[in-house]
């Protein structure tokens, strides 16, 4: 394992971040703050790595958001365990409250993905939400970064 994590530290550092990014913004459940921090922790430029888990985190999320524009009348007619429906309910309530701002909160736990479905099945502008959701997602890892940062003494 630690060989595994030292060559994604030094070779692959980027490409895993951004797979690892992306990833984490589908449906999978999937982190990508502990190799944020991992790699900031050996020194790996914080803007960087900002830019490259935003960009991939943002990218996982418009490919939701895809699957929700796409999968909108399939998704309607299917059953869901009551888990699922609550969070898409919970979804659904919070766009409808807030319209595209609730997508700030992409990157939450739980609520972000199926925000980001109902955007899409929502037909919501494909453009406002990359912006909207980039700007969250950019916002969540910046955050993350200083406070790694400051939590080493690195900053």
């Amino acid at each position: 394992m630690e060989n595994l994590l030292a060559v994604l530290a030094t070779e692959h550092a980027l490409s895993a971040l951004f797979l690892t990014a992306f990833l984490a913004a589908t449906l999978l459940p999937l982190g990508s703050e502990w190799l944020l921090a991992l790699l900031l922790l050996q020194g790996q430029p914080a803007f960087t790595l900002v830019l490259v888990a935003g960009a991939g985190n943002t990218l996982g999320a418009t490919t939701n958001y895809l699957i929700g524009w796409g999968g909108e009348r399939w998704w309607r007619h299917r059953p869901h365990p009551p888990r699922q429906r609550q969070r898409l309910e919970r979804a659904q309530t919070l766009m409808g409250r807030h319209g595209g701002w609730a997508l700030l909160f992409s990157w939450l736990p739980v609520i972000g993905d199926p925000l980001c479905l109902v955007a899409g099945a929502l037909r919501f502008p494909v453009l406002p939400f990359v912006l909207i959701v980039a700007v969250g997602k950019l916002g969540r890892y910046a955050f993350l970064a200083w406070a790694t940062q400051q939590a080493a003494g690195l900053f």
